[in-house]
């Protein structure tokens, strides 16, 4: 029997929340609020006591890894699964490492967020089956080379930046100086090696932070 639990849904397509509210309901689970991007998702949970986050991977603003881990700083309670569309093994690593509790492939059938949001609630990790075999991969894989690390707010400037956020719009949006957004972008490209807009841009998408 499944336990009603509290959900909030976090995806920049109305149709697919509606989509996944549907679902979750038919499931018995109650969707308490929904969110368009990562920065709502994580505002709204702050204010809305939920027990699991289903975040969409790839969103505007904050993405769904970044946006777990400040859920855990703001929300401690809630358990995050990401809904994604890629089964790469980076993405899988990087959404464990960020706090996530569950993490499911849209190409699934329905029933494995179901199952997800049953496992998570009991304290298990889910992990969709399709890209379980790639984790276990990545965990023996010893000699495969590991991204650059960035800091999360260095990864939520790159994101800005390849959404075409000027430097005056990622400072206002982040609520810190023009200077402290210029220092940041200087460092990140420093960091990364990358010297122009167009190379954080395709970085970006090859991390999954936007897609075009």
């Amino acid at each position: 029997m499944t336990v009603r639990r509290r959900v909030m849904i976090a995806d920049d397509h109305q149709i697919v929340r509606q989509g996944l509210r549907a679902l979750l309901e038919k499931a018995g689970h109650i969707v308490v609020v929904e969110a368009a991007n990562g920065r709502e998702a994580v505002d709204l949970a702050a204010v809305n006591p939920v027990d699991i986050a289903v975040l969409d991977l790839i969103m505007p603003v904050l993405n769904g890894v970044d946006a777990a881990r400040e859920l855990i700083r703001v929300a401690p309670q809630t358990r995050t699964i990401l809904l994604t569309m890629h089964a790469d093994r980076p993405y899988v690593v990087e959404a464990l490492q960020a706090g996530a509790k569950g993490y499911v492939l849209k190409t699934q059938a329905a029933e494995d967020l179901v199952r997800a949001i049953d496992e998570v609630s009991r304290g298990a990790v889910y992990i969709s089956p399709a890209v379980a075999v790639s984790l276990v991969d990545a965990i023996l894989d010893k000699d495969e080379p590991t991204a650059k690390e960035l800091t999360a707010r260095e990864r939520q400037i790159l994101q800005l930046i390849a959404e075409s956020k000027s430097t005056k719009q990622i400072a206002r949006m982040l609520d810190i100086s023009y200077k402290t957004a210029e220092s940041h972008r200087s460092r990140l490209m420093k960091k990364l090696d990358i010297h122009e807009t167009a190379g954080l841009v395709r970085y970006a998408v090859r991390r999954g932070l936007v897609q075009l």
